[in-house]
């Protein structure tokens, strides 16, 4: 993950490549993403009057399925280390109609940026939860001595308090030993009774003709204020217990005041939105019939791509700056069929080209995730060395662009259904079979997968 520091001295070119790491081809694309990612950097050095009035760029790509639309806009976020949702616009309905609103979005995002935050300072506090954690289990294992033992022990005379005092050095010894026992894990594999906290919440059914992101009551939290905490015992073993307690502890320390406070305003300078599907809501009739207008669904986005404050179980959280990434095939329709309201909000248009057998090439084998160092390291875990020749994985590039021209063209996508029939005997049988190094060639390719590709019928339902 990278640092704040390390963000503010990414240049557009160091952006775009960190994401040849994962992505390949559509050098456009990613050229308009870095810009837009170093665009939020120069804004926070403007004076503050200005920075204000500095709206982000919004971006819609525009491309078939598979060629790296989403995966441009997840890494982006990940490498800005920014709240990312991805939503597609096909699921909002209009203002009046049952289904969820848009303002939802911004409420997901925001959830999204609290437990970043959240996770995130509980990692920070986790040395002192430990400690914290390791007394309260040394005094479940060695409960202190209760006040009302020693003040029984003083009525005997001073004779009697040396002899508490004495005890006191042993019981201190003796939890020193304990100590030492629990971390050197020689008392893993006892049992303690522990108390928990009981975080089963009762069954509500909620009817209403809006969504209940609309109604912005948190139930849960509602609920933990209405009923007084409760607790139940769990035998558990010593290092689940010091799992547990730990947790409890760093949620403890966490002041969450702080956490949300940090989350909001990292949603507004920083957060990302991925709209998918954009081009299914162009046009003011379709399939979502009369009652339900696409424009509709435009119109409601509008407000909240033009900046507006949307109200969270949080607090009030502004949109102005968040940044929006729209995508879409625009097969039958095109970005200009947009409302030119919203069509303004998205000043750059990146259009992505689909791939073509030499690309498949090169996703299969270049990417840190790439689809064959996948499959190999799976297959390691079982004692099998996969080896790939390379007119093998020209082979498979060639099928999948074939299935893609005969069929739907689903892209890079295509790779995962053929790399999985073309390695499903192997991948059944590795656990049965003796270690070994197995060899990928091309005639394996086209014997295994010949048959399917040639039958039309087949090909279509397998491929």
């Amino acid at each position: 993950m990278k640092t704040e520091e390390d963000i503010k001295t990414l240049t557009p070119r160091e952006i775009v490549s960190e994401l040849d790491k994962y992505i390949i081809s559509q050098e456009e694309a990613k050229r308009s993403v870095a810009i837009a990612l170093r665009n939020r950097w120069r804004r926070q050095h403007v004076g503050k009057e200005l920075r204000e009035e500095i709206a982000p760029k919004n971006i819609i790509l525009i491309g078939p399925t598979g060629v790296g639309k989403t995966e441009i806009a997840r890494r982006l976020a990940r490498l800005a280390d920014s709240p990312f949702l991805k939503v597609e616009a096909s699921k909002f309905t209009e203002v009046g109609y049952v289904g969820r609103d848009v303002e939802s979005m911004v409420r997901d995002l925001v959830d999204l940026a609290v437990n970043m935050i959240k996770s995130r300072e509980q990692e920070n506090v986790k040395n002192k939860a430990q400690q914290i954690a390791e007394e309260r289990l040394l005094d479940i294992l060695l409960p202190p001595r209760k006040e009302s033992d020693i003040s029984k022990d003083s009525e005997h005379g001073e004779a009697q308090l040396e002899l508490v005092k004495k005890d006191g050095k042993d019981s201190h010894s003796t939890r020193e030993k304990l100590r030492l026992m629990l971390r050197s894990g020689k008392l893993d594999n006892r049992y303690i009774d522990l108390e928990v906290e009981d975080r089963t919440m009762p069954m509500v059914e909620i009817f209403s003709s809006v969504g209940l992101e609309e109604m912005d009551i948190n139930l849960k939290d509602m609920f933990v204020n209405l009923f007084p905490k409760k607790t139940k015992k769990r035998k558990v073993k010593i290092p689940e217990a010091m799992e547990i307690l730990t947790q409890e502890e760093a949620q403890r320390l966490v002041d969450m005041d702080q956490v949300v406070k940090k989350a909001i305003h990292k949603v507004e300078q920083t957060g990302i939105i991925f709209l998918d599907e954009i081009d299914k809501i162009t046009g003011s009739n379709g399939r979502y019939g009369p009652d339900v207008s696409r424009e509709g669904v435009q119109r409601d986005l509008l407000p909240i791509i033009e900046g507006s404050t949307v109200s969270t179980k949080y607090g009030m959280v502004r949109t102005d700056h968040i940044l929006f990434i729209a995508a879409g095939a625009f097969h039958t329709s095109k970005p200009s069929d947009l409302i030119p309201e919203l069509q303004g909000r998205f000043p750059i248009r990146v259009e992505l080209k689909s791939l073509g057998k030499e690309d498949f090439v090169r996703i299969l084998t270049e990417p840190k995730n790439a689809l064959i160092i996948q499959y190999k390291a799976l297959l390691k875990t079982e004692g099998i060395e996969l080896i790939f020749e390379d007119e093998a994985i020209e082979a498979i590039a060639e099928i999948a662009v074939e299935v893609n021209a005969r069929t739907e063209n689903i892209g890079a996508r295509r790779l995962h259904t053929v790399m999985e029939r073309l390695l499903d005997d192997i991948l059944f049988e590795a656990p049965d079979m003796e270690k070994q190094t197995i060899t990928i060639d091309a005639d394996y390719v086209y014997r295994k997968l010949k048959g399917i590709k040639d039958d039309v019928d087949l090909s279509r339902y397998i491929l």
